[in-house]
């Protein structure tokens, strides 16, 4: 996995899912903060279709914060929503998995943060397959 993949994980995860994660993986991250925590908002675009022109659906939410590790390793964190402490917990699992933890952050929290992310998927596409319908043409055996 690499940083892009991660950082666009935690940043769609929910806070409770992460929190809940480190607390797990009992990690350790000694840190200066370089940006505090702060709240700002974003542009969402959106396309019709997934493939239409794009437009401008809102804005939302989102906190942002820097660190940077006793290793000289900076993390950023990136999450939807207003959540100071999950800025700064994503900011600490980023610099994390760029130095030598990489593999116990990828078991104790990317890789369960991914299974929830597909299951997600799943459901949804099991309640937009639920509402399918199918249409046919039926013949009458005439022949015009």
């Amino acid at each position: 996995m690499d940083r892009k993949s991660w950082l666009s994980l935690m940043a769609k995860s929910s806070s409770q899912d992460i929190k809940a994660f480190w607390q797990s993986a009992e990690l350790n991250c000694a840190a200066e903060t370089i940006r505090m925590p702060e709240i700002g908002s974003v542009m969402v675009r959106g396309r019709q279709g997934g493939n239409g022109a794009t437009f401008h659906l809102g804005e939302m939410s989102v906190t942002r914060c820097s660190i940077k590790t006793d290793d000289g390793i900076i993390g950023h964190g990136y999450h939807q929503g207003r959540s100071k402490e999950t800025a700064e917990l994503v900011a600490k699992i980023d610099a994390l998995a760029q130095g030598d933890q990489f593999q116990t952050v990828n078991d104790k929290i990317f890789i369960p943060l991914s299974n929830i992310v597909v299951e997600k998927r799943q459901k949804l596409a099991a309640k937009a397959a639920a509402t399918k319908v199918d249409f046919f043409t039926m013949v009458r055996g005439e022949d015009g």
